[in-house]
């Protein structure tokens, strides 16, 4: 609608001097009646809503006598009964009760009136228009400002960003003061809907137009930022606003500690911890949680450990995300004791658990083969209101597949399937790979395929699986090609898919494509593990090439990876083979200062390497 067409409706409606003497009686008739009687008797009277036309209806609207409220309630009473009434109200009427609610002081109220003409397609105008028409007829001081600056946040919450960036640049063009918190909802809106480089587009406007910046803006940008894969940007921007003087907050620098470790980013994760130590930012719950997870899945449980102790050296009270994570961990690590002295901790300070709390702990009674304690535990966690989602489903199913209970892991499922839930990819895996186990093969490679039947796609575990049944049939023709079919259908091989060929080749005593998988998977990025070598090792040892097994084994060394009990094993069965009774000795002499525990087979090795000698 043009500026001066609405100028035209505008003067139809206001002064009301140019309004005929029957509409102002009228008018007035209706004003006395929602006076004193309220909107009953406009439904009871419907000729009277038949004469109701645009000039009425901003008479009513401009009466001093009706209330702002009642001047509401006329127009939802209006838009209700459009059928009964001669005329619907027109923009000017919008904006004359807009007014009266902003002289009122009833922003919300004002707010939601704004918010119905712009998702109206025949009340939305240009912005230009509409301050023209309403400083051509009200001289209200601030009141164009505080109404663009509205609009401005309405256009944000009903997602229309286009027009909301027009009425920002028609306040930064026209010298009007924009609220920060205005931009900040729009910046939240934005990133919301995923529109990360809009948000940051927004952002740079708002340092161009200088307004003001704070650093709750600044964290939103940032979080966009990481949100859609530019950490370094994020980064950048942190210091940048830093040196402006514009000082990040624990939220801020947790925002990008949580982007670096969701990449794998160590070197970003401790630049981010300098950072923090320089500024004297204090580590808040959410900071310690982070780093807890972060210390917990790279196997560094004591350092955990140290941070949450630090936690209450410096009076930051855990909560149950944090609480939360210390327990996975200690779970993981096998530290089931300290695991539930911790829960019960948690319940004497009056903490609640959740159901990622159980979860930890039922996954750790799992993995350490005690299902009546995950079974105890799934009955309490239900007793205190929490149902089973489908992670616990899927946890206790692998509980019971590792001990080969295979029937009482299916019994579960029909449990999680009656509760609503569908089993998935992990469902999948896991009850296939225990049937791999106990040497069903032809059931668990059934299972997987099942899975395409309805609808779900094989992941990295599932070909990591079916490849690793292959293998140990020997039959790497089919192997191979499943690693071929696994990349062109985008699923990335992963250090164990790598593990698994490289240990069947090395059994068999293929060594050259054992190698050169190994080259392969450090060409993609991937570094081998402590598996890697120990199936390398073990490979050589099978075929009496001693020599070039110690030359690995002292690779492993030079790598910094720690070994475990089956790499000194592998490495000790043949030296013992070969009558190197010597060597074998004092590599089992490192094992035991090491912490580990040699089994009877290796004590008999041993003995026998005596003889050979």
């Amino acid at each position: 609608m043009s500026n001066s067409k609405l100028l035209r409706l505008f003067n139809k409606a206001i002064p009301a001097s140019s309004i005929s003497i029957q509409n102002q009686g009228i008018a007035k008739k209706i004003s006395k009646t929602l006076i004193k009687s309220g909107l009953k008797p406009l439904l009871n009277a419907p000729p009277l809503l038949s004469f109701l036309n645009s000039d009425i209806i901003n008479c009513i609207l401009s009466d001093p006598n009706v209330s702002p409220y009642l001047c509401l309630s006329f127009i939802n009473f209006l838009q209700r009964e459009q059928p009964l009434v001669a005329s619907k109200p027109h923009l000017e009427s919008y904006i004359i009760l807009v007014l009266r609610l902003y002289k009122a002081r009833k922003f919300a109220e004002m707010k939601n009136v704004l918010t119905f003409t712009v998702t109206e397609d025949d009340l939305r105008c240009p912005i230009a228009d509409l301050v023209s028409l309403v400083e051509s007829r009200f001289d209200e001081p601030n009141f164009v400002e505080k109404l663009c600056d509205m609009l401005f946040r309405v256009y944000a919450d009903v997602s229309m960003f286009e027009y909301g960036l027009e009425v920002f640049n028609y306040m930064v063009s026209n010298g009007l003061k924009i609220d920060e918190r205005s931009c900040i909802v729009s910046l939240l809106a934005l990133k919301r809907c995923g529109k990360m480089e809009a948000c940051l587009n927004l952002f740079e406007k708002m340092l161009e137009s200088d307004v003001e910046i704070t650093v709750y803006s600044l964290t939103i940008v940032i979080d966009a930022l990481c949100k859609s894969g530019k950490v370094q940007r994020a980064k950048d921007l942190l210091i940048e606003m830093s040196a402006k003087g514009i000082k990040p907050t624990t939220v801020t620098y947790n925002t990008l500690l949580n982007a670096y470790i969701k990449i794998m980013d160590f070197g970003g994760v401790n630049e981010m911890l300098k950072l923090m130590a320089m500024e004297e930012t204090v580590y808040n719950a959410a900071t310690y949680t982070i780093l807890i997870d972060w210390y917990g899945s790279n196997g560094k449980f004591a350092q955990a450990e140290k941070l949450f102790e630090e936690m209450h050296e410096w009076k930051v009270e855990p909560d149950v995300h944090v609480y939360t994570s210390i327990i996975c961990w200690n779970c993981k690590a096998g530290n089931l004791r300290m695991a539930f002295m911790l829960f019960d901790e948690m319940a004497e300070k009056g903490i609640a658990a959740n159901v990622h709390t159980y979860g930890a702990l039922i996954d750790g009674v799992c993995k350490a083969g005690k299902l009546e304690a995950a079974e105890i535990l799934l009955n309490e966690m239900q007793s205190k209101g929490f149902d089973a989602n489908q992670v616990v489903f899927n946890t206790l199913i692998d509980g019971y597949c590792r001990k080969g209970f295979i029937n009482k892991a299916i019994k579960v499922l029909a449990v999680m399937e009656k509760k609503g839930f569908n089993e998935d990819i992990f469902t999948h895996n896991i009850i296939a790979s225990g049937l791999s186990k106990l040497n069903r093969q032809d059931e668990a490679k059934r299972w997987l395929f099942s899975m395409l039947e309805k609808g779900l796609m094989l992941n990295v575990v599932s070909y990591t699986t079916l490849i690793d049944m292959y293998c140990k049939e020997g039959n790497f023709v089919e192997a191979k090609r499943l690693f071929r079919d696994m990349e062109q259908n985008g699923e990335r091989p992963n250090v164990i898919t790598y593990n698994v060929l490289i240990d069947g080749y090395s059994k068999k005593g293929k060594m050259k494509e054992a190698y050169e998988l190994r080259e392969k998977m450090e060409a993609q990025g991937l570094m081998p593990d402590i598996y890697t070598y120990t199936s390398l090792v073990h490979g050589e040892c099978n075929f009496g090439l001693v020599d070039k097994a110690l030359k690995m084994f002292n690779e492993i060394r030079k790598k910094d990876l720690i070994m475990n009990v089956v790499t000194y094993t592998t490495m000790i069965l043949g030296l013992s083979k070969e009558g190197r009774s010597s060597e074998a000795f004092n590599l089992y002499e490192e094992m035991i200062g090491a912490g580990l525990t040699p089994d009877e087979k290796l004590y008999a090795a041993l003995v026998g390497s005596l003889h050979k000698a």
